[in-house]
């Protein structure tokens, strides 16, 4: 269900700052609400839900984000930012005049975003805004606690700027290194 809207999006939750778990550096997350990819593990069921969260004003998220101070960066999951390309990238446009990089979890592969583009040009230009495509369906099955920045092993993290240029997807290396594990149990004092 493409919600084809640039003045208004649907959102989960208030837009939360400050997270150091959905991308690089200091990030503000907008949540988006809507989804129908229906991922078995999924953690954010509730925002699946097409009618459910609020409908906001663009302009009010554009104007919360004018306001962050420390962040390198917006965040766009949910739900599934490609199915609000409209107001995601009027969104994504003003944040990147700030100098925030961009930054999309999305349960669509980044193949299936170009097939997309032929009948909806406004998924090729959301992609022109997005820095990093986190793309492909959450699958519990691959499911990897020492993942950098995604849940299951089939999904990527993807240059999307280098993808264009290139003509093919382009993945930013850096962040397929696992996380240390941490194989010495401490205690813990409350």
């Amino acid at each position: 269900m493409l919600l084809n809207n640039k003045e208004e999006i649907r959102l989960a939750a208030d837009l939360q700052t400050d997270s150091i778990v959905d991308g690089r550096g200091l990030r503000a997350v907008i949540w988006t609400q809507g989804c129908s990819h229906n991922c078995k593990g999924c953690h954010n069921p509730g925002t699946h839900d097409f009618n459910g969260g609020g409908l906001i004003p663009v302009s009010l998220v554009c104007d919360e984000i004018a306001k962050l101070k420390y962040h390198t960066g917006i965040t766009f999951s949910g739900g599934d930012p490609m199915f609000q390309p409209y107001a995601c990238n009027e969104i994504a446009k003003f944040s990147k005049k700030l100098g925030l990089d961009i930054w999309v979890y999305s349960g669509f592969t980044y193949e299936e975003i170009i097939k997309m583009s032929e009948k909806q040009p406004i998924y090729k230009e959301f992609l022109k805004n997005i820095d990093v495509l986190v793309d492909g369906k959450f699958m519990i099955e691959q499911k990897d606690l020492n993942l950098l920045f995604r849940g299951s092993k089939n999904q990527r993290i993807i240059d999307t700027k280098e993808s264009i240029k290139n003509k093919e997807v382009c993945l930013v290396e850096k962040y397929y290194k696992e996380k240390k594990k941490n194989t010495k149990r401490e205690r813990l004092y409350i």
